[in-house]
């Protein structure tokens, strides 16, 4: 019995190696994000970087400051069919204003600046919702819709950093805003750490019938 589900595991794990290595089948990390304009994404990353050298942090300086909405994962084949629907929502969807006000955290290891304006981006979200069937190869890979919007300062801290980084940071103040007036697509595959930009989605707020027309003339 125990031989026989051993060599089921080793049979299991053979085909998924071997799925892996055919062209379109292997997986691919998500992200969907809001990036803010240059200044105010300068001045994040300038709060970053103040806070790796004062706190011994690691910073990801490879990624820009973003507001994710939405991280999931998928194979490479499915790629194509997941722009097509990002492109129809983003059509349809108009630009909003994304004020930032102060600072929150996610005990005990993330501390990030806080997102004041969010029924635009749960509205945004809901929209995504509405094929996340396509956002997953299977019940074991779900997408995950950011419930609290943000945008990092750090992330993975150690716990000490966090509590004195917290104790700090919690007093201080922030504010700044843009106009969140497209969305981005960015992917890495599975076990990398740096993401690629893959496609930029301009939100236009065109009615029913001009998105149905672009889409399929």
């Amino acid at each position: 019995m125990l031989k026989k589900l051993t060599e089921q595991i080793n049979h299991h794990k053979k085909m998924k190696n071997t799925i892996s290595t055919i062209p379109g089948y292997h997986l691919n990390e998500y992200l969907v994000v809001l990036t803010p304009h240059e200044e105010l994404r300068q001045k994040i990353m300038h709060l970053k970087k103040e806070f790796s050298e004062k706190y011994e942090a690691k910073v990801s300086m490879g990624l820009k400051p973003h507001l994710a909405i939405l991280r999931f994962s998928q194979l490479e084949m499915m790629e194509e069919r997941i722009i097509n629907r990002l492109h129809s929502i983003a059509m349809g969807f108009p630009p909003f204003k994304i004020e930032l006000n102060g600072y929150g955290s996610f005990p005990s290891h993330t501390i990030y600046v806080q997102v004041a304006t969010k029924i635009p981006v749960q509205l945004l979200q809901k929209q995504l919702k509405g094929f996340q069937r396509l956002l997953k190869p299977d019940n074991d890979h779900k997408p995950h819709f950011m419930e609290e919007p943000h945008i990092a300062i750090a992330r993975k801290l150690l716990p000490w950093q966090y509590e004195k980084g917290w104790l700090e940071y919690q007093h201080r103040h922030f504010s700044g805003k843009f106009i969140a007036d497209g969305m981005l697509l960015l992917k890495r595959k599975e076990g990398e750490k740096k993401y690629q930009a893959i496609q930029r989605f301009e939100f236009e707020n065109l009615p029913v019938n001009t998105r149905q027309g672009e889409l399929f003339f």
